[in-house]
């Protein structure tokens, strides 16, 4: 961290930037997942480097986002039939749906930047580009997109938090991201962006990696690596786990 600060005060002082830039950092780059991972909280911190200085009259506000990773999904829709039973009826196809998106800023989004800049850097959950397959009716898609959004909310996987990053001296950040059991393995990008007067001044970025660690891991990599062998291996043993079950009742 200190190391980065200094390059970047060098950058600073070279290049004659008249833009301030931010210096970001995370708390872990790489966060396993074991049998007991009940979630965590990543902290995200760093420095904003003012060439004349901070802006006492005017100070920036800072909003971070962590999201990842992407993958295609496909969201159905569910309606009771005849009053008895649910079936899916439509669905929709997103091509780049994240398995985790959380935002957080020192101030409520709205009152920071407006629509259109919003929109461009997908900041906030109404703004997250899914990509949807199929260029059908608007009013559908909007539907879809909100129903996913909000299953992903229920589970946590999808959330904001307006206020909850703090900056000290105009200068120094922080926040911090909760990721609860559920979240998916894989990269994850960290971004933080720096906003004054409605504009974005630097956006910055950080990689994080979550995954499977221990015997999880194995068996995660297993399937993937080895998958005839994983199936056959896992059909055994549900067949010896129902004989031994089986011979156990029979005794009893």
């Amino acid at each position: 961290m200190k190391r980065c600060l200094l390059l970047s005060m060098l950058i600073v002082l070279l290049t004659g930037a008249r833009e301030p830039v931010l210096v970001p950092a995370v708390s872990q780059q790489k966060i396993d997942i074991v049998y007991s991972f009940t979630g965590a909280e990543l902290l995200l911190f760093g420095a904003i480097l003012y060439p004349d200085g901070p802006d006492s009259d005017a100070k920036a506000d800072i909003a971070v986002v962590v999201r990842g990773p992407t993958t295609p999904l496909v969201v159905r829709e569910k309606e009771k039939l005849l009053g008895l039973i649910w079936a899916n009826t439509e669905s929709t196809r997103f091509q780049s749906a994240p398995g985790f998106y959380a935002v957080a800023s020192s101030k409520p989004l709205e009152t920071l930047i407006d629509e259109r800049t919003a929109a461009i850097y997908e900041l906030g959950l109404g703004n997250i580009q899914l990509s949807p397959a199929d260029a059908g009716d608007p009013a559908k898609l909007n539907r879809f997109e909100a129903g996913f959004v909000n299953l992903r909310q229920r589970t946590a996987l999808f959330s904001t938090s307006p206020g909850s990053v703090t900056i000290t001296q105009g200068a120094l950040y922080q926040a911090r991201i909760y990721l609860p059991a559920r979240v998916p393995t894989g990269m994850y990008t960290a971004e933080t962006f720096l906003i004054k007067n409605g504009r974005v001044l630097a956006v910055a970025t950080r990689d994080v990696e979550i995954r499977k660690s221990g015997f999880e891991r194995f068996v995660a990599e297993s399937a993937v690596d080895w998958p005839v062998l994983y199936g056959s291996f896992a059909i055994l043993l549900s067949l010896g786990m129902g004989f031994a079950a089986s011979a156990l009742f029979r005794r009893l």
